[in-house]
């Protein structure tokens, strides 16, 4: 008979080994507030100290964001925690930011101690259905022994399935010594590239007829191109399709590219618009674009999708064809079969109208502005910003200049709360920045309403001194709101906002800062943000600029009715506006100071565009 000896076995906290689990898989750091139900694991934090980075951040939603920021920007596990109650609630918000997003997430949660579970103990509550909705995997612990075990398969699932993962704990479970033996699974099969579908010969070359027959193609492409944004260049130079961007595809392909349209639908680019409005080919490579209703349904054209994942055909728009692959995959054995096509009017008339586009811009940026208005800012960020900084961008007005504004290419991390859209995501991003990159610039771009919400935790950034460059963009306005107002049959309602001194509240908190009223501020004030942290201190900068509109190009509309292309301006555009009213497209462009725009006819005509 033989048998363990119990007296010579070495032991360790439950809790201790939980977080060597953690630590198994290359998380460095974790997010999260204390609380009585959890101090078991922040007695574990302790022990840890040198391996695993306890971030005490001043709310748990701001844990749970950047979290999920982290995720977003290395690929790798974002860990964040909350006790039993409202830690746990307060956990919710960033947690669907990272399932919109397919971020892989670790959440864990306190629970009130096993013995006084179902007596309505203090703060106790069944927190397990909560987390049902927003969870790929969700466990409360049952005994001491299985707490790293339960964490392991927690890490393991999010992963697979590229979402959140929730382990609650009992709290006196993890102060339980357990055997001291190998917990984790992770190993480096784990960290194997996995090749993902590929196209058949066939596939691309009914691709390539469609191309072939259509007049005015389209490539409507995702962040799954990921880095294949070169190919991808070339394949639109080939066959001569200009490229529309979704969001978070910014930057994988060269801004600088002249086929590169940029952005459609609300956050976007007059050329993009325009392009899409008037497609007969709409290919979209690796694409999730949650506007498809708005923007794939204003006019029939054929679809063409390329997805790695099967399960997303027919999402946004019914089929005409539909080609399994990887996204780069695709587009390298399109370029190699394919021939050279032929210069198109169609392709000259898209780069013009993006260049167009582009000159307004740029006119915009460099003229001097006294109250200051938000072009002039990006002219900064773009000026300081290095080659590989690391931007993390808040919901509102930022995400429609950043996409219009800001210069990213591939060597550029960026972030946003994308599908969800949670207004407090510029902090924590960059918190997540910092920390993952420790050695990269990192900007936080927020409005002040965005920022209010999380504006606590400039202290977390004084506290673990990142040198983090904050831009507030503060007009006294909810203004992306107060720009849907303005073409609803309503008053504004709710969009105006208390100003607040954000330069003195971050001196209140040790963080050094200044106020900018006017454009010609902005460079010393720039400069300033340099010298303060590249010393390894955070840097605030409060913009006090216009709650001026940007101009909303989706509200042109195009049509083609026999052979003759119109452009025109919705009639939901400024719903307040006299009975009988009319807006030509020349009075919508020199209401936002774009004499110099071009409508697309124009630009068919002069390139010769026959419909």
């Amino acid at each position: 008979m033989t048998g363990t000896n119990t007296e010579t076995q070495k032991t360790i906290p439950a809790s201790v080994a939980m977080l060597r689990v953690l630590e198994s898989w290359g998380v460095d750091h974790v997010f999260g507030y204390p609380g009585g139900s959890f101090n078991s694991t922040m007695r574990a934090l302790t022990v840890e100290q040198d391996r695993l980075k306890y971030i005490q951040v001043r709310h748990e939603q701001v844990g749970a964001l950047a979290a999920a920021a982290d995720a977003k920007l290395t690929g790798k596990i974002g860990a964040a925690f909350g006790s039993a109650g409202p830690g746990a609630t307060n956990l919710l918000t960033g947690l669907y930011d990272a399932k919109e997003d397919h971020a892989p997430v670790l959440a864990l949660v306190g629970q009130v101690p096993s013995t006084n579970m179902n007596y309505n103990y203090f703060q106790e509550f069944n927190e397990n259905p909560m987390f049902d909705d927003v969870s790929v995997y969700n466990r409360l612990v049952m005994t001491p022994e299985s707490l790293p075990y339960v964490v392991d398969k927690a890490i393991r699932e999010a992963y697979k399935h590229k979402g959140v993962a929730v382990v609650i704990i009992p709290n006196n479970f993890g102060y339980v010594e357990i055997p001291d033996t190998p917990y984790s699974s992770s190993s480096p099969t784990d960290r194997k590239q996995v090749a993902g579908p590929v196209a058949t010969d066939e596939e691309v070359d009914q691709f390539l007829a469609m191309v072939k027959d259509a007049k005015r193609p389209v490539i409507h492409v995702g962040r799954g191109i990921k880095d294949g944004g070169d190919k991808l260049v070339e394949l639109s130079k080939k066959l001569q399709i200009p490229i529309v961007m979704t969001g978070l595809a910014k930057g994988l392909v060269p801004d600088s590219y002249e086929g590169n349209l940029g952005m459609a639908n609300r956050a976007a680019s007059k050329a993009a618009d325009e392009i899409m409005a008037v497609s007969d080919l709409v290919i979209a490579i690796g694409a999730d674009f949650p506007f498809a209703n708005l923007i794939y349904r204003t006019h029939d054209f054929k679809f063409v999708q390329i997805d790695n994942d099967e399960a997303q055909f027919g999402r946004h728009h019914f089929l005409d064809f539909g080609i399994w692959s990887d996204a780069t995959t695709l587009v390298e054995k399109v370029v190699a079969r394919s021939q050279a096509a032929a210069p198109s009017p169609f392709f000259k008339a898209a780069v013009a109208d993006m260049k167009n586009w582009q000159a307004y811009l740029d006119a915009l940026t460099n003229r001097p502005s006294d109250p200051l208005e938000f072009e002039p800012i990006y002219k900064e960020i773009n000026r300081i910003a290095d080659p590989d900084a690391v931007f993390s961008i808040d919901v509102g007005d930022n995400i429609i200049n950043s996409f219009r504004h800001l210069h990213l290419t591939p060597k550029n991390k960026w972030v946003i709360s994308a599908l969800f859209a949670s207004m407090g995501s510029g902090v924590p991003g960059a918190l997540a920045g910092q920390l993952s990159y420790p050695d990269r610039q990192v900007f936080n771009i927020a409005g002040d309403g965005a920022f209010s919400m999380v504006m606590q935790d400039l202290i977390t950034e004084k506290k673990y001194l990142l040198p983090i460059i904050n831009i507030i963009t503060s007009n006294a306005s909810l203004n992306f709101i107060k720009s849907e107002q303005d073409d609803l049959p309503m008053d504004y309602s709710g969009i105006f906002i208390e100003d607040q001194d954000f330069a003195m509240i971050a001196q209140a908190m040790g963080v050094e800062s200044i106020t900018v009223r006017s454009s010609k501020e902005l460079p010393a004030a720039f400069d300033k943000a340099l010298e303060v942290t590249k010393a390894g201190r955070p840097f605030l900068i409060d913009a006090k600029i216009t709650d001026k509109r940007s101009i909303p190009v989706e509200e042109l509309e195009l049509t083609i009715k026999d052979g003759k292309l119109t452009e025109s301006i919705s009639a939901s555009y400024d719903a307040s506006r006299p009975t009988g009213k009319e807006y030509s497209v020349a009075d919508f462009f020199a209401e936002y100071d774009g004499q110099s725009l071009k409508t697309l006819p124009e630009l068919f005509a002069e390139n010769g565009v026959k419909l």
